[in-house]
């Protein structure tokens, strides 16, 4: 083998070597049913995956977003024959199962309770407790069942919702389709509910803001109360400062108790909930804000994998923050 000829194959190889794509960090940016999502990921081949990302919460909004009349959960509700997507099966499963968990506080079947209040596509209502009354005789989730691949209803007039799984259970996907494109390290934060891996682009372990709960239709909130790094992690927070109205001089929060039927009151401001999946952060996140402080901290103590921190008012109206012992190595000084 001549001197030319090894050169050559030098010059060939050190060329291809310098075409090969770099990996790099992507930042794509968008807006789904009507919440904005933020997703930062190392891409291995520094391609951008934006579209792909896209038309998956696009699909997923097809398949859970009441807004949607020809969505699959709208069809449920209208009592369509539907073939559900083994995705609605899986949050039907894990909503179930939260319910179980926290003795109803969180509960997919207050679809007419959130519609009459204001809170969903329907107009709302005038509200008695006669109204009430009959809107809880088709609430409860142990009156809604899978059955052969489809959703059984004890009454036809009942109606799902799972606006409160929602932005958890579409950062779980977005996390899996990240995955099969070889990401280690990305940030997908959808409506505020987010999921991380690895570490960002100056190698550093995520940091994510817990806003201090004021109300957002007074002033905008930009105040962090808590900042915590996570990792491997998703996180949820629910709050009632987030998404109400006031009519007659009263407030009246979107997080409804099933139980009840009404809004509730009390002193928990906000829950953020640390877990290894988003669904389950983001639904806990809902149960807590229905059950109140002390029966929050009780529930929280008996759950596994989980990590909680609770902002609430005392007597005197003061902000006081609980946090579970392991949500303590979290908290970024």
């Amino acid at each position: 083998m001549n001197f030319r000829f090894l050169c050559l194959l030098f010059a060939v190889l050190f060329f291809n070597a310098c075409k090969q794509p770099a990996p790099r960090y992507i930042y794509n940016d968008g807006i789904i049913h009507g919440a904005p999502y933020h997703i930062v990921y190392k891409s291995p081949a520094g391609v951008d995956f934006h579209t792909e990302i896209d038309t998956l919460l696009k699909n997923l909004n097809m398949i859970f977003s009441t807004y949607e009349k020809d969505s699959e959960i709208s069809k449920i509700n209208r009592n369509e024959p539907v073939k559900l997507d083994p995705v609605f099966i899986n949050a039907f499963e894990h909503s179930i199962n939260i319910s179980e968990k926290s003795d109803g506080a969180f509960d997919i079947t207050c679809g007419p309770l959130v519609n009459a209040w204001g809170f969903g596509p329907e107009e709302r209502k005038k509200m008695t407790p006669e109204k009430i009354d009959s809107l809880l005789q088709i609430t409860g989730f142990r009156k809604v069942k899978l059955e052969d691949g489809q959703i059984v209803k004890n009454s036809p007039a009942m109606k799902l919702n799972m606006n409160a799984i929602a932005d958890g259970l579409f950062c779980d996907r977005v996390a899996d389709l990240l995955k099969q494109k070889k990401c280690t390290d990305y940030l997908i934060d959808i409506g505020g509910e987010v999921t991380a891996k690895g570490k960002n682009e100056k190698g550093n372990i995520w940091t994510i803001g817990i806003n201090k709960p004021v109300d957002e239709n007074v002033t905008i909130n930009n105040e962090i109360i808590a900042k915590i790094q996570i990792e491997n992690k998703s996180m949820a927070t629910s709050g009632n400062y987030r998404n109400f109205y006031i009519e007659d001089g009263k407030k009246y929060a979107h997080t409804i108790d099933p139980k009840t039927g009404y809004p509730v009151e009390h002193s928990l401001l906000s829950a953020t909930v640390l877990a290894d999946n988003g669904t389950d952060a983001d639904g806990f996140a809902t149960a807590f804000m229905v059950l109140g402080i002390d029966k929050s901290i009780e529930l929280s103590k008996q759950l596994k994998g989980f990590e909680v921190y609770f902002i609430y008012s005392d007597s005197s109206n003061e902000y006081k923050a609980y946090m579970s012992d392991g949500f303590k190595i979290f908290l970024k000084e």
